[in-house]
């Protein structure tokens, strides 16, 4: 196979190609309902996994070497050359980072800070270089020993400080770089027994913390959106963030929802007990959808495995959400997944992006087609014909009464509720997937 360093471009030579190194569906300036490919997907390399995750796991050490034979600041300037050669390789122009990802973690809060200036710097001028952007950024908050019981949702006051801290040189870090996303993954904001937790408390705090950082961003000139991205379990027993719909109460509750949306996580949605596109729609439905972190699961291993999107089916639901709520604005497709321990090449990591990009290029595809073919729209559409006239209109413009539906109730006899036709319209999503 081909070596990494001898790949300048991954170009799209379509289905038919055996070169593994080509993209076979992702055509970045292929137009599909009104945009190139390349602006509805957005896509966006994770620096957390790509430039640090090394194969580890809780029963094995690393099977690949991330540290380019350098260490300190040194190191992570050599991840920044890789990480924007290979986004240039790829085409892909956006990428997301978590504080500690990109610079060294100092022994305190001030040298921290001083080293992400300094990576921010080289950063600015690699942007510049190759013409690629920031999507969003974070603060690791949930590594680190003293993090242990939660960052914004703490017992402790001083590590509740510290958290602030990173929030605002992560907040300055996103805007030097132009991103248009801030994300808050609270790793482990959330209990493992209620015996030693003041759960009120908690949430009040972690709504304070978001509160001043929604405040200090839009009083520093950020204009992008804050993301809150849910996940239910791992490594706590119960997360605060746990679905979509807890977000959506908690940001409702605590009066965000002017400035907060949600960064979606295929394998967080499963672990919910929820589908990817369950989660996508009750965004769109509550009007807080806004990015997406994209990966898979392995439904036979009950954690957060961060698999590269190879699933169509996934990726065209997913696509189709997008499509349906009039794509990304501020938010994009963050590739949040790691090539498998035993892909332990780079390689490896080249082949997974362009197996992921193109698992999401079909989803695009398929996704539009749906929408065009119109079919199972039309079903939905006509399933609820009822509420379109008569009483239903009245029920749905709320132009009725308890007492009116119960007098009109009253006459009813033999009330025939239409079939779902479950299986017709998963073989129509099949013909259109596989036809």
């Amino acid at each position: 196979m081909e070596k990494y360093e001898n790949i300048k471009k991954v170009n799209y030579e379509g289905v038919k190609s055996k070169n593994p190194f080509s993209f076979k569906y992702y055509d970045a300036d292929r137009v599909i309902a009104g945009k190139t490919m390349k602006q509805h997907l957005k896509f966006a390399m994770s620096y957390w996994h790509t430039l640090n995750a090394s194969g580890s796991d809780m029963f094995g050490g690393n099977t690949m070497d991330k540290t380019f034979g350098e260490s300190g600041m040194k190191m992570f300037k050599k991840k920044a050359d890789f990480a924007f050669e290979l986004m240039q390789k790829l085409g892909i122009e956006y990428y997301c980072f978590h504080d500690v990802d990109i610079a060294p973690e100092g022994k305190t809060l001030e040298e921290s800070v001083k080293y992400l200036e300094e990576i921010t710097d080289y950063l600015k001028e690699k942007q510049d270089k190759y013409g690629i952007k920031l999507l969003w950024g974070t603060a690791n908050m949930f590594g680190d020993k003293k993090f242990m019981s939660g960052a914004g949702t703490s017992c402790n006051a001083d590590v509740f400080a510290v958290a602030a801290g990173k929030v605002k040189a992560a907040i300055d870090a996103t805007i030097k770089l132009g991103g248009t996303g801030y994300v808050f993954w609270g790793g482990r904001e959330g209990y493992d027994t209620l015996l030693n937790t003041d759960m009120g408390l908690e949430l009040d705090n972690l709504a304070k913390l978001l509160t001043m950082a929604r405040d200090y961003g839009r009083k520093k000139g950020f204009k992008g959106d804050f993301y809150i991205e849910p996940k239910p379990k791992e490594p706590t027993k119960h997360q605060y963030d746990f679905d979509v719909a807890t977000c959506s109460n908690f940001l409702r509750k605590y009066n965000l929802t002017q400035d907060f949306k949600m960064n979606i996580e295929a394998n967080h949605a499963t672990l919910a007990g929820h589908t990817f596109n369950h989660e996508l729609r009750t965004a769109r439905i509550n009007g807080i959808f806004g990015s997406i972190d994209a990966n898979q699961g392995d439904l036979l291993l009950g954690w957060d495995t961060d698999q590269f999107p190879t699933n169509v089916y996934e990726t065209t639901m997913c696509m189709y959400e997008v499509l349906k709520a009039g794509g990304f604005t501020n938010g994009g497709l963050n590739f949040d997944a790691k090539a498998r321990r035993q892909s332990n090449t780079t390689e490896d990591i080249l082949l997974s992006y362009i197996a992921g990009m193109d698992a999401f290029a079909l989803g695009l595809i398929k996704a539009a087609a749906i929408i065009e073919d119109g079919r199972i729209d039309e079903f939905v559409k006509n399933r609820y014909a009822s509420f379109d006239s008569g009483i239903g209109k009245k029920i749905t413009s709320g132009k009725t009464t308890l007492e009116e539906l119960s007098e009109y109730a009253m006459k009813l006899e033999n009330i025939d509720v239409e079939s779902g036709r479950q299986e017709y319209l998963e073989q129509i999503l099949n013909t259109i997937l596989f036809g």
